[in-house]
Parts: structure tokens; sequence; C-alpha cells
């Protein structure tokens, strides 16, 4: 991660003729907010001055506390690629604060970060992540909205002609390499119009930070390709839906900690494995916040449903891949990309820490195919179901006071709130399904 001072800043933006400069946070949603300021307003913005209405964002404070303050992260500084019809356009990546000069614990970065010194507390130096988030490409219209037409009809690492999100896809990389990204792979996925993109792993922090970016470049680079990206888990029936399996590691300076030369995981690794298998039920209503996220979550397309851990084949919730050195890892494969990443990094991080300190007992490795066991020998395995709804894992988030805590009280309450009001509007909605299953029966 670069390092810059404000004096590094003010030199670029003089260099590089910047002319605006964009202050992003991110909402309880995962969703990017920006206060945009011209370069006049730079020094006000490096001494940590600039003030926005709290009250207008989702999760963050009641009207009689509005006033907020944006602490930019100066290590987040670049320049975007593309708009310079009126000068270069910057990004800074922002903490939260209250006007009494400390930090806001209802913002998702900053809890992030709170997690993270629990973790230097217990004498480990990163959380290394991983992830592989999946998107949809569709047309759009004489509008530019997005329509229900997928923009090709390719599969599994189909090459052009077939793949007609190539192009796209390649555009996207460039642009990310242009902002310091280092792009691994990127290639088609299963589902027509569904493309996979993969960055190298980087520390906590700026993984979400990445995860936020990415979201952002590929929506803009798209855009520009005249079709619409979506990071909607599962936005057509039938096919496979978009997960961001998070790939993780704890490390202390440069040992990771998860490996070990004589067994497939350290007994660190398994206690941290134990934590998040005890916490998983919790940890869904995180990593999987919407009412279309578990639209994903069902057997038959490629996405886990029960709680279990396996190095041998792709069915369960965890996976841990066949890698030793500073790449092992283990890969959570349930999240999806609507998750707020700044949550759902600390959540698991939290509840690996847990396992750690209380050494749950570890469930045996799971080697057959579990959508292929009978339900009595599913709970013989003792192996149990994901939250089949959003209203399900909400109640499961309910009873775990510890992934709570995670979240702190502030953010706890706001994610409630958010997600049950989600749960009664869905409730009320009245679907096509319905109509053309009730209305001509009844």
């Amino acid at each position: 991660m670069q390092q810059y001072t404000a004096e590094d800043i003010t030199k670029m933006v003089k260099d590089e003729n910047v002319e605006f400069i964009c202050l992003m946070f991110t909402d309880i949603n995962g969703i990017i907010k920006n206060v945009e300021v011209p370069v006049s307003q730079l020094d006000k913005v490096l001494a940590n001055k600039t003030t926005f209405d709290g009250s207008s964002i989702d999760g963050f404070t009641r009207i009689e506390e509005s006033d907020m303050l944006l602490h930019p992260d100066l290590s987040t500084w670049l320049i975007f690629p593309w708009g310079e019809e009126h000068g270069k356009v910057a990004r800074l990546i922002c903490d939260i604060y209250k006007t009494d000069g400390t930090p806001f614990e209802g913002d998702p970065r900053v809890n992030l970060q709170r997690i993270i010194k629990k973790m230097h507390d217990m004498g480990y130096t990163h959380f290394n992540i991983g992830p592989e988030p999946e998107f949809f490409l569709f047309n759009t219209d004489e509008h530019g909205n997005p329509t229900l037409h997928l923009n090709d009809d390719g599969s599994y690492f189909d090459f052009s002609p077939v793949d007609l999100g190539v192009n796209v896809r390649k555009d996207i990389v460039l642009g990310l390499e242009q902002m310091g990204f280092e792009v691994e792979a990127s290639h088609h996925e299963v589902a027509p119009g569904q493309q996979e993109i993969d960055f190298k792993y980087q520390d906590a922090l700026q993984a979400a930070d990445s995860i936020e970016t990415f979201k952002l470049v590929v929506k803009t680079i798209a855009r520009k390709h005249g079709l619409y990206a979506t990071f909607m888990p599962k936005p057509m029936q039938g096919i496979n839906g978009s997960g961001m399996h998070i790939n993780m590691s704890l490390f202390n300076g440069d040992d990771n900690i998860f490996d070990d030369e004589n067994d497939m995981l350290s007994d660190t690794a398994k206690q941290f494995l134990s934590g998040v298998l005890k916490h998983a039920r919790a940890l869904t209503a995180v990593n999987n916040p919407t009412v279309n996220s578990y639209k994903r979550l069902v057997p038959g397309f490629e996405a886990p449903t029960y709680i279990a851990w396996s190095s041998k084949n792709r069915s369960p919730l965890i996976r841990v891949p066949a890698a030793k050195g500073k790449a092992k890892r283990i890969e959570m494969r349930s999240v999806d990309p609507t998750t707020n990443p700044y949550l759902a990094i600390a959540c698991i991080l939290d509840a690996g820490l847990d396992g750690i300190k209380s050494n749950y007992d570890l469930m045996p490795e799971v080697k057959d195919n579990i959508y292929e066991m009978s339900e009595d020998k599913r709970r013989e395995e003792g192996i149990i179901d994901l939250p089949s709804t959003l209203h399900n894992s909400l109640k499961a988030l309910r009873k775990d006071d510890y992934v709570q805590q995670s979240l702190g009280t502030g953010l706890t309450n706001s994610f409630f709130a958010a997600k049950n009001a989600e749960w009664a509007r869905y409730q009320q909605t009245v679907s096509q399904w319905e109509r053309d299953t009730y209305m001509s029966q009844y």
C-alpha cells in the first residue's frame, strides 16, 4: 500500500491536472457514497474539515446528530482513468468522524479497523483477503436502462466470439491496473452474461476498499460499452447466481499462521475455522444481506447451502484449497457481492478470532458430495443448513451475541432496522409467480 503525505497529494493534484476530488465512504448497505469537491477545497480536505449531513445516509445517525466529518485515508489516493473532459477526477476513501473528533462507531470502515486492532492485540499482523467477485452484463435500452437481455450466451471459460464480454473485461482490467490493482485473471463464468475478475489478495482494510472500488470501475466501464453491470446475486432464474468467494489467511509478519508443512491446516487455522463454522448461520445475514441473496443459495447451482468444510469438493460452505506456504488459505463460498465488504470481513475475522480463543470442536471434514446425501446422513454427520431466507438469517443473527458485538451496538441496530424493513417490503409484494399460480386456481 502506497503511503502518501498531504504534500505528496498537493503536488500530484498540480502535476496531474486534477480538478475534482471524490471523498468516498460506504453506508450500511455497502453502497458507495460520495462528496465531490473542487481542488480549491484541497487544504480543507487534507485538514479533515469537510462536513456532510449524516442524517441523510442509511444507518448513520439521527437528525439531531447530523453533522459528520470526513477524514480521508491518504493511502487510498488514486486518479480515475476516465472523465478528463473537465480535468481529472481523483478519489480518497474516508473514515467518518463525529464533530467531537472521535471516530463514528456506525461507520462500517471504522468498525473493521476496530476488529483489526483486536487481531493485532492477539499477536497477528494482518488478515489477507482474496475476493472472487462475479457479475452479470445486461444489454441496455435506448434510454440506457438495463433490459432483461443478457449480453451473450457464453459459458464457463468460453472464448470470443461466443464470449461477447471479453472487450468489456479487457477495458475493466486495464482500468483497474491503471488504478494500482494487480489483476490475476478474468474469464467468463458459468452462466450466460456472467463474468469474473480476480485480483491479488490484500490486507483486510485494503481488500474491502478494493472491492468497493472494483464495483465502481465495473459499472462505469460497462456503461461506456452500452451495457449494464449488476452484482445482484440472482438476476435470472434457472442459471447460476453471482457469488464473491472470500479466500482468507492470517499472518504474523511473513509467516502464514494457517500453514503447516505436516498437515492440511495448522492448529490455529483449525481453531479459526471452528469459529467461522460456529457463527456461520449468523454470519449469513451479513454475507448475504438481501432478499435476492437466498435465491442463489439453493441446491443445483454450485452455491453452498450446508455448514461444513472440505478440501475435496465444492459443496460445503468452506473449502480448503490444496496450497502450501504463503498461499495456504481457507475459502468461504457463501458470500455474495451485495455484502458490505467492511462488515463481512470484520465479522468473518472476528468469528475466526473467537475460534482461536475458544478452541471450539472442529467438525470432521466432509469428503462426500453433500448434495447427494440423505437428510439422515447429513444429520449423522452433524451438517446443518444455512438459513434459507433473509428472515431466517436475521433470526440467527439475533441469537448470536458474539456476531452482534463484531458489528457493535450502533451498526447492529441499524442493520436490523434496514433489513427488517426490506423483508417487510418483500412480504407485502405480490409477485407475478403468485398471480400465475393462484389466480386461475382460486
